[in-house]
């Protein structure tokens, strides 16, 4: 157990260092929240980081098919946490119902107008955001249009094939496209912090995290989860979160956490892959790491 306490204040200690580098080297940051548990342990680890404060937005992409348990949850921290929250969306497929579920458009096509597209065109201010106004507790249009130079991001390596090529500092170009070969070298804990202007950064502490590393560490620091993640009692659980449409839940008796880390541990999860509830996952073999490219998450 002594070791896995030291692995995990191992993992937080560069997390915790990365946040802070990014917050010192890149100006006009932001922090996708997507409500998950990574990367509501990363939103966590930046409340550590800067001492119970979170100086960097959070950004959520709200397709309208999240499962509302999600959106409810959201707004709850984010009040109770006293957050920066802003969501953007593509509002325009939405009402032309160019989407999965209005049956216009495949799994893959929906995530790049839903996901892909709303989140270039969030970060950039080219398209509507909203922010949360704390005082009425409601949405209002974000005033401030100017760009995200960078975000950072809760991927783990382990997710998914794709994410395993990420650095810890992944350049993009300003439209957010990734040019997986075009990666800098990271060795002994020195990380690339300047780029060529116009150079939009992913910034990833989380990399060298595993799902049990962040149940674990979920544990450990007692961090709130969407009730999703656990059986309620019909031997079904989330292991993964997205849009109800494409997101199925697994067959689980996992009812709280030391449940889930023992699958994961010994049990029934223990060498299946995460992502493997995610029908968009299986779409047309590599279509991950096409959206990706293009700039998803």
């Amino acid at each position: 157990m002594t070791d896995d306490i030291d692995h995990l204040d191992e993992l937080e200690h560069r997390s915790v260092h990365i946040l802070r580098e990014a917050y010192a080297n890149f100006k006009n940051l932001g922090m996708l929240w997507s409500i998950g548990k990574d990367s509501t342990v990363l939103l966590w680890l930046a409340r550590k980081a800067f001492f119970g404060h979170v100086p960097i937005p959070l950004v959520h992409i709200d397709t309208a098919y999240k499962i509302p348990e999600m959106i409810e949850y959201r707004d709850r921290l984010a009040l109770e946490w006293n957050l920066t929250m802003i969501y953007g969306q593509n509002r325009q497929a939405l009402e032309e119902k160019r989407t999965f579920p209005d049956g216009a458009v495949d799994r893959i096509a929906c995530c790049k107008a839903l996901k892909t597209d709303a989140l270039k065109y969030t970060l950039s201010g080219e398209w509507p955001r909203y922010r949360l106004n704390h005082a009425k507790r409601v949405y209002e249009v974000d005033r401030n249009t100017e760009p995200f130079t960078g975000v950072i991001v809760g991927v783990r390596a382990d997710e998914e094939g794709s994410r395993s090529k990420e650095r810890y500092f992944s350049p993009r170009t300003t439209q957010s496209q990734w040019d997986v070969g075009d990666q800098p070298p990271e060795f002994w804990n020195q990380f690339k912090t300047e780029f060529a202007p116009g150079t939009h950064l992913r910034i990833h502490p989380l990399l060298d995290w595993t799902e049990l590393n962040i149940w674990e560490y979920i544990k450990r620091e007692n961090i709130p989860t969407v009730s999703l993640y656990y059986d309620q009692g019909e031997g079904r659980r989330y292991r993964s979160l997205g849009c109800y449409p494409c997101t199925h839940a697994v067959d689980s008796q996992a009812h709280d956490v030391d449940d889930i880390i023992l699958e994961l541990r010994s049990g029934k999860f223990a060498n299946i892959a995460e992502r493997s509830g995610r029908a968009q996952d299986k779409a047309g073999g590599g279509g991950l790491e096409t959206l990706r490219r293009d700039g998803y998450m």
